[in-house]
C-alpha cells in the first residue's frame, strides 16, 4: 500500500505528509521503502544497485529478485535501517522484487535498463505543456508518447531543508510513459530518453529533480560550498544552529524597526499623529494625480519611497453613522489608510487587494476625507488597480466611485532608509535544495546526469566558472559512482531584456564551456534554437536530442558526431586571425551566405564586427578597423546572430580567444 498524506507513526518513526513511502504489511512489523522504490521503476543494468529502507530493529526478512530467483537475507540495524546491494542483469523485464517478513509483498513491473537523473532550473523543469507556451508540435508529441512504455519517469517534489534529508517526496512514484503522464514531465528529459530508447531499445528511467528559477549553489552540498568564501558564512551559520524560524524572526524585527524609522522621518506625522490624514489639514498646495495608476506613469518617475494621497468625499445623509467599505484593488507595496484622520487598515504586501471597514462612528453627512499613505520599496509604486470605491458595508449595491483626481505629496525617498535585505523562505540559498532533493537519492544507482541551468547565475558568471565544476565534482563524490557522465545544456539565445547587463549571458555560456575541462562531461549547444522573446524556448526536442547524441557517443560508444565546432587555438597572421576548431566533423560550414557573429579586437580591447570566412577546417577573421588584431569573440551577445556549424549540422559554441574578464 502507499501511505496516505497524514502523520503516521510506524515503529517509532514519523512518516511526514506527502512522502509517499512504500509500506508493506499492516502488522507490527513493516518494511518501509523510500519513495524512489515503487512499482514501474527502472534499475540500472549490469551492476550492483543499492536497495534500502527500514524494518523493525533486528527483525530478519528476505528479498527475492525475479530475474535470477536469488534470495537475500536482511535485517535492520539497531535503528531499523537496512541497505543491500543486489546484482542486476542485462536490460529487460518486467521483473518483480518480493519482500517476506512473515507476510509477502511485491514491487511489480520493474524494468532493468539505464537510469539518468535530470536536474537544473526551469528550462529542464519545463513540461511538454510548457510555461506560457507548449513544446513544438505538442499534440503529435503526446500521441507519440504512447509508443514508449519502456520509458519510466519519477518526479521529485520541490522542497528545501537546512539539514540533509534521508527521504524525498514524490507525486505517487514511478510513472509509465504515456500521453497523460508525460504532459507534465520534463520535456528535455523526455526527449533525451526518447532518443536514447529509439537508438538503443533499452528501458530508460528518468529521475526528475528540478526547480525553476534556482541557482547552482542551492543544488550544491554545504561541505563543498565551504570552500568558496561567498557561501561559507551561510553554511557555517547553519552548522551553528541557524534555522528558518530564527531568520524569519530576525527579519520581522528588522522590518518593524525599519518601518518605525521610516515613519519617524515622515513629515506626515507629528508626534506619531498622522496630521496629513486630518480632515482640517490644508492640502491646497499638493499636486494632482488621476487614480488608479502607478505614480511612475502618472507624473512621478523613478521614485521609490512614501507618497500620501488625499480625497474629499461627499457622503449622503442615508449613509451617515453606518459602516462603510473602502475597496482598493491593489497597492504597490504597503499602505496605511485613514478616514477622517483615523486609521481604518494597513497591509504590508502588494499581493493583496484592500478592503477596509470604516466604522459608522467616523461617517458623517457631507464632506469626509480619505487619506492613503503608500510606501513603495522598488519598481513601480502607487494605487495601481481598481475598483477604487466606497460602499455601505451592509449593502454593496450603492457605491461612490473614488477613481479620478486625488491630491498627493511626496514624503520621503527610500534611499534615506533602505529596506533590510529580504530573507524570505527562498530556495535560492546555498545547499538548501541539495539537502532536500539530491541527498535523499544519492544511494540510488544511476548511469549519469543531464543538467540545464545557468540563467539564474548569469549575473555572477565569473563565479560560475568555479561553482559549476564544484557542483559536478561534489555530486560525483557523494554519489560514489566515480566520474559518471555529466552532460549539460549551454543556455540558449534570448534577448534577455529583463536581465541586465547585456553581457551576462555570453559570459555564463563561456563559464559553461570551460567546465568541459572536467572528465566525462559534454555540452549541448543551443545558441541556435532559443527564442528572443521566450526565456523558455519551445524547441525542447532538439535540446534533448543533442544531449542524447553526447550520451550515445561518450557513454554508449557509438562512433557519431555529438558536438558542434569548439574553439581550439588562434594564429595571428598580419591583420588577420586564423582560428582552429575541434569537432569539425565533415568540415565547417555556414548556414547562409556569409559567416555572422564574429568580432575582433586589438590591444585596446575594443571589439568591432568582423569579416569571417571558412578555409577548410579553419575560420579566418579580419576587420579594416583593426590593423593589428589580438583577439576574436564569436556569438558574444545574449541573442546573437551566428551561423557557424559543422558537417553534422551541429552549431559552434560561443567562445572568446581572450581572457579579458574586465571586458564583458
Amino acid at each position: 500500500m502507499i501511505a496516505k498524506t497524514f502523520y503516521k507513526l510506524v515503529n517509532g518513526r514519523i512518516l511526514l505528509p506527502g512522502l509517499f513511502f512504500f509500506i508493506f504489511n499492516t502488522g507490527a512489523a513493516q518494511i518501509v521503502l523510500p519513495a524512489c522504490f515503487t512499482d514501474n521503476m527502472v534499475l540500472q543494468q549490469q551492476t550492483k544497485v543499492n536497495l534500502w529502507g527500514t524494518e523493525t530493529a533486528g527483525k530478519p526478512f528476505t528479498i527475492v529478485t525475479s530475474w535470477n530467483s536469488k534470495t537475500y537475507k536482511v535485517s535492520g540495524d539497531a535503528n531499523g535501517n537496512w541497505q543491500l546491494k543486489i546484482n542486476t542483469p542485462v536490460y529487460g523485464g518486467p521483473y518483480t522484487i518480493t519482500f517476506d517478513d512473515g507476510k509477502i509483498s511485491t514491487l511489480k513491473n520493474i524494468l532493468i535498463g539505464e537510469v539518468w537523473v535530470c536536474s537544473g532550473q526551469s528550462n529542464m523543469e519545463m513540461p511538454l505543456t510548457g510555461f506560457y507556451g507548449d513544446v513544438l508540435n505538442l499534440e503529435k508529441e503526446l500521441m507519440d508518447a504512447a509508443n514508449y512504455p519502456e520509458i519510466r519517469m519519477l518526479k521529485i517534489d520541490n522542497k528545501t531543508s537546512f539539514t540533509p534529508q534521508p527521504h524525498v517526496q514524490t507525486k505517487g512514484g514511478w510513472a509509465i510513459c504515456d500521453p497523460q503522464a508525460v504532459r507534465n514531465f520534463s520535456a528535455v528529459a523526455y526527449f533525451f530518453a526518447k532518443n536514447l530508447f529509439a537508438d538503443k531499445h533499452i528501458p530508460v528511467g528518468i529521475i526528475n529533480s528540478t526547480w525553476g528559477g534556482t541557482v547552482a549553489e542551492a543544488w550544491t552540498s554545504g561541505s563543498a560550498l565551504k570552500t568558496m568564501p561567498a557561501f561559507a558564512p551561510f553554511v557555517k551559520a547553519i552548522e551553528g544552529g541557524l534555522t528558518q524560524q530564527k531568520i524569519d524572526a530576525q527579519y520581522q524585527t528588522q522590518v518593524r524597526e525599519w518601518i518605525d524609522a521610516v515613519n519617524d522621518k515622515d513629515p506626515g506625522f507629528r508626534q506619531s499623529k498622522p496630521i496629513w490624514a486630518e480632515p482640517a489639514f490644508d492640502d491646497s498646495a499638493w499636486q494632482k494625480m488621476t487614480l488608479p495608476a502607478y505614480w511612475e506613469q502618472a507624473g512621478v518617475p523613478a521614485y521609490d519611497g512614501t507618497i500620501w494621497f488625499r480625497k474629499k468625499v461627499i457622503i449622503p445623509a442615508s449613509w451617515a453613522g453606518k459602516d462603510l467599505k473602502l475597496n482598493m484593488g491593489g497597492i504597490d507595496d504597503y499602505d496605511v489608510s485613514y478616514f477622517n484622520g483615523t486609521e481604518i487598515g494597513h497591509t504590508e504586501s502588494f499581493f493583496y487587494k484592500r478592503s477596509y471597514t470604516i466604522p459608522g462612528t467616523l461617517v458623517k453627512t457631507g464632506e469626509n476625507t480619505v487619506a492613503i499613505r503608500v510606501f513603495d520599496n522598488g519598481g513601480l509604486g502607487g494605487i495601481d488597480k481598481g475598483p477604487l470605491q466606497l460602499t455601505p458595508a451592509a449593502d454593496t449595491t450603492g457605491q461612490i466611485d473614488l477613481a479620478g483626481e486625488w491630491v498627493y505629496h511626496e514624503a520621503n525617498v527610500l534611499t534615506l532608509l533602505p529596506q533590510p535585505p529580504v530573507q524570505s523562505n527562498s530556495p535560492n540559498r546555498p545547499m538548501l535544495i541539495y539537502n532536500a532533493m539530491i541527498n535523499p537519492i544519492l544511494p540510488y544507482t544511476i548511469k549519469g546526469v543531464i543538467w540545464y541551468q545557468g540563467e539564474s547565475n548569469a549575473d555572477r558568471a565569473s563565479q560560475y566558472r568555479q561553482l559549476f565544476p564544484l557542483l559536478i565534482k561534489d555530486w560525483r563524490r557523494h554519489w560514489g559512482e566515480g566520474d559518471f557522465p555529466f552532460y549539460f545544456v549551454q543556455i540558449a539565445n534570448y534577448a534577455a531584456t529583463d536581465q541586465p547587463p547585456a553581457a551576462d549571458w555570453p559570459a555564463l555560456r563561456d563559464a559553461q564551456l570551460s567546465a568541459l575541462s572536467l572528465p566525462n562531461t559534454g555540452m549541448a549547444v543551443t545558441i541556435d534554437i532559443g527564442d528572443a522573446y521566450r526565456i523558455h524556448p519551445q524547441n525542447k526536442q532538439e535540446a534533448g536530442r543533442r544531449l542524447a547524441l553526447i550520451a550515445r557517443s561518450k557513454t554508449y560508444n557509438e562512433n557519431i558526431p555529438y558536438s558542434g565546432p569548439v574553439y581550439k587555438s588562434q594564429v595571428i597572421r598580419g591583420n588577420k586571425i586564423e582560428l582552429k576548431f575541434t569537432h569539425t566533423d565533415n568540415g565547417l560550414l555556414v548556414k547562409g551566405d556569409t559567416l555572422k557573429g564574429f568580432t575582433i579586437a586589438g590591444a585596446d580591447k575594443k571589439f568591432y564586427p568582423a569579416l569571417a570566412y571558412i578555409s577548410g577546417n579553419k575560420v579566418t577573421v579580419m576587420s579594416n578597423r583593426v590593423a593589428i588584431p589580438v583577439a576574436v569573440r564569436y556569438a558574444w551577445a545574449n541573442n546573437p546572430a551566428c551561423n557557424l556549424y559543422n558537417g553534422a549540422n551541429l552549431p559552434a559554441s560561443p567562445f572568446r580567444t581572450d581572457d579579458w574578464y574586465d571586458i564583458r
